[in-house]
């Protein structure tokens, strides 16, 4: 399983399944982050504890243990 945390810079993912409790998979959905969204990985903090991702115009910075839960292909 490829999560959004294994994706290098400038990768353009497809969001395949949320591994999250109910409150954060919503958080998700309003952010634009669910099935079949495209993701495009911007950057990653330098110990890579925080990752960035653009979701349509929207960036967003997420926890790398919230970007382990987003699988995608």
């Amino acid at each position: 399983m490829k999560t959004l945390f294994d994706c290098k810079r400038g990768d353009v993912v497809e969001v395949v399944k949320l591994h999250a409790n109910s409150e954060f998979k919503q958080r998700l959905i309003s952010f634009g982050i669910l099935k079949g969204a495209k993701v495009k990985m911007l950057e990653y903090a330098p110990a890579k504890s925080t990752i960035e991702i653009q979701v349509g115009k929207m960036n967003i910075a997420l926890r790398a243990e919230e970007a382990k839960m987003i699988e995608v292909e």
